[in-house]
């Protein structure tokens, strides 16, 4: 089936809908008015991809929601090939992919942060995803609108120019053996793996902020991988190289949204696995310091070095609302991460990391499954993530998926782990080993009440 275009998409309301258009503006997706195609086109004719834009940040609703469900999934959204994924999801027929919008309209968030999502230049993968699977009701499950989607470019599959895994060779061809080794972010071609939040409420277009091109050089103090060979300290990658070097893998995204009069800021990201490396632990240590970068950015006295695409330097307000969310990579007690890697987070003052989303699946699971979970120290009810486990070296189930709020203006009423027990309902959706029957992970998500003004 020919995958229809981001056009078809906006003039083909789906069936029973509204006579509405997809208003594109800024890689902000939201529903617009037929007088909105004209500056849809214009937007689409000058090829304009993420950043900022959206409804009018000042419009604020009547009856101001005081709850807010706020939710991160990765949702294995990822093709080996570009455009395999619009294709895919164009048929509405995959069964991964429904099994990913059920279990996203089962647990009805109001804001959630999809990883793993490959990443096309306006967005087509995503309207794809919302117009064929979530506006759609799956098995019965409710359909869910969120009108406004935001993506931006990730560094994933961005060709650096140099020889970052060190292999005697740059490869700068999509397809190469070794062309994600030498990209910025590991990816086989530009987008794969990217990011986008969904979400019920506007965003506020002129405060959002990405970092993905902060130099990782630029983080005082940054681990930066030694050379294992000379033994020089940050001397792995070679002074030109590191000149360039980014420190997201992806990006880092400060995305407010503003609920009625109330603005949250999401602070998402998605740090790179600490694997898939040598003895100077480049991958270890590279999420290590894409976690402090969330952690100094909250941080008064010591986000001051921080700069975003735009130039604008410093971090986050002391009286803002905020949620880190996202795939952290990084286990508070198990797994390869670097020795308190998470731990920044969830011990920082400003966030509130007391509550645990939990689930029963989680515990079922390691039973089940045994080998690497049986030596675990971490509580496998707040585990997110359904890895190898039988082999020696193997992981096992993590903790490594977060929905960290703000201590301030934010009260958690609640939350958990979308991970059912083999006999509880809707278990299907989950399953076990590859291919997966929706994602090896698992969708998070809390209830937040929002309190104080900001």
């Amino acid at each position: 089936m020919t995958a229809p275009s981001i056009m078809d998409l906006i003039r083909t309301p789906r069936p029973g809908a509204p006579n509405r258009l997809m208003r594109l503006k800024g890689g902000v997706m939201q529903q617009s008015s037929p007088a909105g195609l004209i500056l849809a086109l214009a937007c689409l004719l000058a090829a304009c991809g993420g950043g900022a834009g959206g409804a009018d940040p000042k419009a604020a609703a009547s009856d101001e929601p005081k709850v807010v469900r706020i939710a991160t999934f990765n949702a294995a959204l990822n093709r080996p090939a570009p455009g395999t994924l619009i294709e895919e999801a164009a048929a509405g027929e995959s069964p991964q992919i429904r099994a990913v919008a059920e279990i996203i309209q089962r647990v009805n968030p109001d804001i959630i942060l999809i990883n793993e999502i490959d990443r096309d230049e306006v967005g087509q993968a995503a309207a794809l995803f919302k117009a064929y699977f979530l506006a759609r009701s799956q098995n019965g499950a409710a359909p869910i609108d969120f009108p406004h989607v935001y993506f931006a470019p990730v560094n994933t599959g961005v060709p650096s120019g140099f020889d970052l895994d060190r292999d005697g060779a740059v490869h700068a061809q999509p397809g190469d053996r070794g062309y994600g080794e030498d990209a910025f972010g590991f990816g086989a071609f530009q987008g794969q793996y990217g990011m986008a939040v969904l979400s019920k409420y506007p965003f506020d277009p002129a405060d959002a902020r990405t970092f993905q091109n902060f130099l990782w050089k630029d983080m005082p103090g940054a681990l930066l991988p030694d050379d294992p060979q000379s033994g020089a300290t940050g001397g792995w990658y070679a002074p030109a190289a590191l000149e360039a070097f980014r420190l997201s893998s992806k990006s880092h995204w400060d995305l407010p949204v503003r609920i009625g009069g109330d603005v949250i800021h999401i602070l998402a990201s998605h740090p790179t696995p600490p694997a898939f490396d040598g003895p100077e632990a480049r991958n270890r240590r590279r999420n290590h310091d894409e976690i402090r970068l969330w952690a100094d950015y909250i941080s008064k006295e010591k986000s001051a070095y921080v700069y975003d695409d735009a130039g604008r330097r410093g971090g986050l307000a002391d009286d803002a609302r905020f949620v880190i969310l996202g795939d952290m990579n990084a286990d508070p007690n198990d797994g390869a991460s670097q020795p308190g890697a998470i731990a920044q987070l969830l011990d920082h003052p400003r966030v509130n990391s007391g509550f645990v989303p939990k689930s029963t699946g989680g515990i079922a699971a390691a039973r089940r499954q045994g080998g690497a979970n049986l030596a675990h120290k971490g509580d496998a009810s707040a585990d997110t993530a359904d890895f190898a486990d039988a082999r020696d070296g193997d992981p096992g189930n993590l903790r490594i998926d977060y929905v960290l709020p703000s201590r301030a203006g934010l009260r958690v009423i609640g939350g958990g782990v979308n991970w059912p027990a083999p006999t509880d309902a809707h278990a299907e959706l989950v399953g076990e080993g590859w291919p997966v029957v929706s994602s090896d992970h698992r969708l998070v998500w809390i209830d937040v009440e929002i309190v104080g003004g900001e």
